[in-house]
């Protein structure tokens, strides 16, 4: 897999890189393994998804993103 990473700047004006690869496994999000695809992700409602539907709600990724970059 090229790319993993989101660089996502949250509402308190805090921007992470967060590399989602340990969530990227079978079933629907097997799907971002592929980089075009990777790159299909938007923001709707707050919500970080992809067509198909896998998402990250803000909360999850933040407190992951904390943890992670201490």
């Amino acid at each position: 897999m090229a790319n993993s990473i989101l660089s996502v700047r949250f509402n308190n004006g805090e921007i992470f890189d967060i590399d989602i690869k340990p969530f990227i496994k079978s079933g629907v999000s097997s799907a971002l393994k592929d980089a075009a695809y990777f790159n299909s992700v938007k923001v709707e409602d707050g919500y970080i998804t992809w067509p198909n539907g896998y998402d990250f709600c803000p909360e999850f990724l933040y407190e992951y993103a904390k943890k992670h970059h201490e």
